[in-house]
């Protein structure tokens, strides 16, 4: 068994022990230099945050010369920012590192209370485009006395470092699907649950590799983006995930999980290719599309079969996006025609379901994003309606923005939302109506906001 033992030492000792060679990070096996701008970023965050780093793995000679075997990656990348003048890039993440500094009066002197104690004040500095020497005082001593862990094996020959340096290196990164997900985590633990769904396991068309790199969480992104903000469409997905962890609400992706196992029923051998990992997301946005007809979903299997067929015919008009192809026009431009395929393919039948014979458009307001069968909300209209007035009466003080009558889709969704969650709204709705002035004129945006902050609110209620 191989001796080893720990050593931990400053960031400033540690580099300067690698400037005089007493450590070595230049091993003949050893890869060169091939960290990404944000790699570097994120390294020098996590150290200006005083956050972990993993220990740096070391080789020593009986000689007491020491060589890098893991770590020179994290070694090069906190040398070329001590001492390589490197400057944090603009797209760094987390850029506004708070911290302490001392209070100091008009001419510079640090300020001392009555017991003689320096007085200190809470700041922050935004490292965007800083190196360095441009950092303040205080966090360059943060920077420089940051401990480096290290495990050093002891015995260690030219061979022994050899093995040790390819073992330690022999691991797959995270590819960028893996890397966008760690930006959702509002939402990660439904994505992940979905992810299991007998529709990504037997009704679908993705490859057991595209599921271990992160493509099934990929779909389903694109897609919540697809049914609730196309508007908002993001080419990259780390954007994307970026932008609903912060936007989304979790009522989203509970439509999103039942509309998996609605088509897990009707989708067939035949069509289930379709759903594959560069058009999944546009089918899966058409069929909750589709739900607002209020017809059988064995319908929407149907037509599938009917475009495919078409498509293999060459008679389909318009074709599907090439993967490539991720700007929100083309998005948009490839769901119109496939909404107008799936309209005149459903025909009569759809148009009567979805106007539910003639539905007001504040019951197709709810059916569409409340997720209510447009069947039932004839007899529950008058409760939503009444239930409504008497809330705005009570809670909602008169001159109030959120009794303008651009408002009222929003609202009344709302208290459909309540009854089919079993949801109090009227704490919730005095509060928002106090601290809110300005509201999303559109209406759909307006809801889900609402959402958001009834959730927040109901959250904040259970602690």
């Amino acid at each position: 068994m191989s001796e080893k033992r720990r050593q931990i030492y400053t960031v400033e000792l540690y580099l300067s022990k690698v400037r005089d060679l007493v450590i070595r990070n230049d091993a003949a096996v050893q890869r060169q230099f091939v960290w990404s701008n944000e790699q570097v970023n994120e390294l020098i965050v996590t150290v200006l945050m005083d956050d972990y780093m993993p220990p740096i793995i070391l080789g020593e000679e009986d000689n007491s010369r020491l060589w890098i075997v893991d770590g020179v990656q994290r070694t090069a990348a906190l040398k070329k920012y001590r001492h390589g003048n490197y400057k944090i890039t603009s797209a760094v993440e987390n850029s506004v590192i708070p911290y302490r500094e001392k209070v100091r009066d008009r001419e510079g002197n640090v300020l001392v209370d009555v017991d003689g104690h320096i007085v200190w004040e809470d700041a922050a500095f935004d490292i965007r485009n800083m190196t360095y020497d441009r950092l303040p005082e205080e966090l360059k001593k943060r920077f420089n006395e940051y401990p480096i862990e290290t495990v050093i094996q002891k015995h260690c020959d030219n061979q022994r470092i050899s093995r040790l340096i390819e073992r330690y290196n022999n691991h797959t990164s995270m590819n960028a699907n893996q890397r966008a997900f760690t930006h959702i985590d509002h939402f990660a633990g439904d994505i992940r649950d979905m992810t299991e769904y007998r529709f990504f396991l037997d009704c679908s068309n993705f490859t057991e590799a595209e599921k271990v790199k992160g493509v099934v969480e990929r779909v389903i992104v694109e897609t919540v983006m697809c049914t609730g903000h196309l508007d908002h469409w993001k080419k990259q997905t780390k954007a994307m995930c970026a932008y609903l962890n912060e936007y989304a609400v979790k009522e989203e992706f509970e439509k999103l999980a039942d509309n998996l196992h609605r088509l897990e029923r009707v989708v067939t051998d035949e069509i289930r290719n379709m759903f594959n990992s560069k058009d999944a997301f546009l089918f899966l946005t058409l069929f909750d599309r589709f739900t607002s007809f209020g017809i059988g979903d064995g319908k929407y299997a149907e037509f599938l079969s009917d475009f495919q067929s078409r498509l293999r015919r060459g008679e389909a008009d318009g074709h599907l996006p090439d993967g490539l192809e991720r700007d929100k026009a083309v998005i948009k431009a490839r769901l119109e025609m496939l909404g107008d395929r799936m309209r005149k393919f459903v025909g009569e039948e759809g148009r009567e379901a979805v106007t539910g014979g003639d539905l007001s458009e504040e019951e197709h307001f709810i059916a569409e994003n409340v997720g209510i069968d447009p069947a039932d909300l004839r007899e529950d209209m008058s409760l939503f309606l009444d239930t409504l007035k008497d809330l705005e009466a009570r809670t909602i003080r008169t001159g109030s923005r959120l009794l303008e009558k651009h408002n009222r889709l929003s609202l009344l969704a709302m208290v459909a939302y309540s009854y089919r969650q079993d949801v109090d709204l009227e704490g919730w709705m005095r509060q928002f109506a106090e601290e809110n002035a300005v509201y999303y004129a559109d209406q759909k945006k307006n809801y889900r906001h609402m959402l958001k902050e009834l959730n927040t609110y109901l959250e904040r209620d259970r602690i």
